[in-house]
């Protein structure tokens, strides 16, 4: 019998045994079978409200009833102050300042509180890089992310997968001086076999009840990462440690924190919501973990999604309770935008705690003001400082507007100046090699496509100076530069993968159809520039966003060539990626015979570049285009409303309609 299971029933046979009390009587089964005690926060009810109808409750129901409070953000990405370093202005939409005006207010209603960060915390804005290559991290120093989050008293967190972006070297120098426990259960020495990081961490926490009398509650907190930190970190980690399945690994760990003593047992998952099916090592696990016997809540993130709010196609998805599976859940969006709340209701049962209810609800922060928590602001001032004196130094200039608005419709010029950029370092490293006779080719993404990350996230350079932070812009992850040798053979399959961007068009069909997949990651839209090729959206598209075939003999990729000659499936080729890319496990790429490692940021080998030319032409050269197509399909797509006035400049596309969240519909023709 599973322990939640257990629980119910052993929650309905004692309300049956208080019928003679004149207690009312609770169906066997019942999700919440204290409902009648300790009603669940109504719809449109103030936590705050809720909390004073709990106390009134307390008078004639259970009084040593304890309501425990779990706080959570994730995926801030360094984001800690309400600034936009990209666009080198305020932002009262982003920010850990933001978000501590929440926790101030929900600490305020219930003094039962713990809170907690589920990782992504120390990359993801100039600040992240700031402190790593301008500013670096010295030793026995607190790294400005801990002491963001140490100035609101968090308890613990997590790792995220991007605390492994910067080597293990600088994680532990980072992790060192951490005022709080850091947690990861599911990365193990390469040698030894043992925890990397601490696995999990127990909590003594002193609680008040409805009486007001003091208890003290033991919670248990165990951490995971996605293990595709392997794949996208390779180079960092790769002999160093391994990483294992996190749904295996929690259901390891929950006896010895149970053992340990954990009333309450808390998964921090720096994992995805994911699906109903568990696969042995994927990236995403979380709705695995809300079936694991033993867990009581979880706070998850990695998707910068929202829950409550998404996922509701899944089973057993409770929205209003914010519960999946019967476990409260929260998944609290990215960069500061919500605050994850987690209510649990606990009473004593001998020396040991019980949950009789558990619910979850996000709030959102309120982007219309100016407030912060100051705190925040002071603990992080000088890097903050630095970083913004760091981002407006000059590198260059451009002769024309930099945007990626129409980067996943057209060749463009975001991803042009990354490649020139790209080849330009490349051929200067490899000159004098044997390989530097080999035809060198780069591959970059648009980075800043809209999608998951709002109708503002896109790239937006004016004419004229360029400084560090339109780099940064341009470039938003801390890569590094690999080379890799393939095949012309491999170079196509490269692209096939690449063009799973695209949903399958019927060029007969009259209606509206929507052409990008927007399930697929824009940042595996690869544009290999120094090749022409066209793509042929009517075909299925042979891989899924896994790189697993879908469509065996699909051919999306047509008139493939290298200086206007059909490529040739066996002659090799060099291209220009990322750590990330070559570390991964994409078509084509995972066939490469060789890998060079530069070691060298593609961020700042674009620095290098505007400054060697001075001043850019960002014209896209057209090397890809959609092949024709018979008929006259109405084909739509969305990108940011602020691209209305550029639609009109480009004869393929024509702006239809605002929609919501900044973005806009627009038409598209294929000529």
């Amino acid at each position: 019998m599973s322990k939640k299971l257990s629980l119910t029933l052993a929650a309905s046979v004692l309300a049956l045994g208080s019928l003679t009390a004149g207690a009312p009587a609770i169906a066997a089964g019942d999700s919440n079978p204290h409902a009648q005690d300790n009603p669940g926060k109504g719809k449109g009810q103030s936590f705050k409200e809720h909390i004073q109808q709990w106390k009134e409750n307390g008078k004639k129901g259970k009084l040593k009833e304890v309501e425990l409070q779990i706080l959570g953000t994730s995926d801030l990405h360094t984001n800690f102050v309400n600034y936009d370093y990209y666009r080198d202005a305020k932002s009262n939409s982003l920010s850990l300042a933001k978000t501590g005006v929440l926790i101030e207010d929900a600490r305020e209603e219930n003094s039962n509180s713990l809170l907690f960060d589920n990782g992504d915390l120390i990359q993801g804005t100039p600040f992240g890089g700031y402190k790593v290559s301008v500013d670096p991290l010295e030793d026995d120093e607190l790294h400005p992310a801990f002491a963001a989050l140490e100035s609101l008293d968090f308890d613990a967190s997590t790792l995220g997968n991007h605390e492994f972006n910067f080597g293990l070297d600088y994680l532990d120098n980072a992790l060192e001086e951490a005022p709080f426990p850091v947690l990861n259960a599911n990365v193990y020495d390469a040698e030894t076999g043992e925890n990397r990081f601490t696995p999990y961490t127990i909590m003594d926490k002193e609680v008040t009840d409805r009486k007001g009398k003091k208890h003290t509650i033991q919670v248990g907190v165990i951490g995971v990462v996605a293990p595709g930190i392997m794949e996208w970190d390779r180079a960092h980690l790769e002999g160093e440690v391994i990483a294992e399945d996190a749904v295996e690994t929690v259901e390891k760990f929950i006896p010895e924190v149970e053992k340990a003593g954990a009333d309450v047992v808390v998964v921090l998952s720096h994992s995805g919501m994911g699906d109903e099916v568990h696969t042995v090592g994927e990236e995403n696990v979380t709705y695995q973990l809300t079936e694991v016997d033993g867990v009581d809540a979880i706070i998850t993130g990695h998707n910068h999604d929202v829950f409550p709010g998404s996922y509701s196609e899944l089973a057993n998805v409770d929205q209003e309770n914010g519960t999946i599976n019967g476990t409260p859940v929260v998944m609290p969006g990215k960069f500061g935008s919500h605050l994850g709340v987690i209510d649990l209701t606990l009473e004593p049962r001998g020396k040991k705690w019980r949950i009789t209810n558990g619910e979850a609800e996000l709030r959102a922060i309120d982007s219309t003001t100016d407030e912060v928590a100051e705190q925040v602001i002071e603990a992080v001032k000088e890097t903050h400082e630095g970083t913004v004196e760091y981002i407006r130094s000059p590198v260059g200039e451009t002769t024309a507007p930099i945007n990626s608005y129409f980067s996943l419709v057209q060749d463009d010029p975001s991803v042009q100046i990354v490649n020139n950029a790209q080849l330009w370092y490349a051929e200067q490293q490899l000159a004098g090699t044997p390989n530097a006779d080999l035809p060198l080719l780069s591959a970059a993404a648009p980075f800043k496509a809209g999608g998951r990350n709002g109708g503002d996230y896109y790239t937006n350079i004016e004419t004229g100076e360029i400084a560090i932070k339109n780099v940064a812009d341009l470039y938003v992850y801390d890569n590094t530069v690999f080379v890799l040798k393939l095949t012309g053979a491999d170079l196509k399959e490269w692209l096939e993968m690449s063009a799973g961007q695209f949903k399958q068009i019927d060029p007969n069909a009259t209606g509206e159809q929507t052409f990008i997949n927007d399930n697929y990651r824009t940042y595996n839209f690869d544009v290999i520039d120094g090749v022409t090729y066209d793509i042929d959206i009517t075909e299925p598209a042979k891989y899924d966003g896994e790189g697993v075939v879908v469509n065996e003999g699909a051919e999306r990729i047509e008139n493939l060539q290298y200086n206007e000659e059909a490529i040739d499936p066996n002659q090799e080729f060099l291209v220009v990626t990322n750590n990330y890319r070559a570390s991964g496990n994409f078509p084509g790429v995972r066939n490469a015979t060789e890998a060079i490692d530069f070691a060298y940021e593609n961020r700042q080998a674009i620095q290098d570049y505007i400054v060697e030319v001075g001043t850019i032409d960002p014209s896209a050269d057209g090397n890809w285009q959609f092949a024709p197509v018979a008929g006259d399909p109405n084909l739509v797509f969305e990108t940011s409303n602020s691209a209305q006035s550029l639609a009109e400049n480009e004869p393929n596309i024509q702006y239809i309609e605002a929609t919501q969240d900044g973005f806009a519909k627009y038409g598209y023709t294929i000529q």
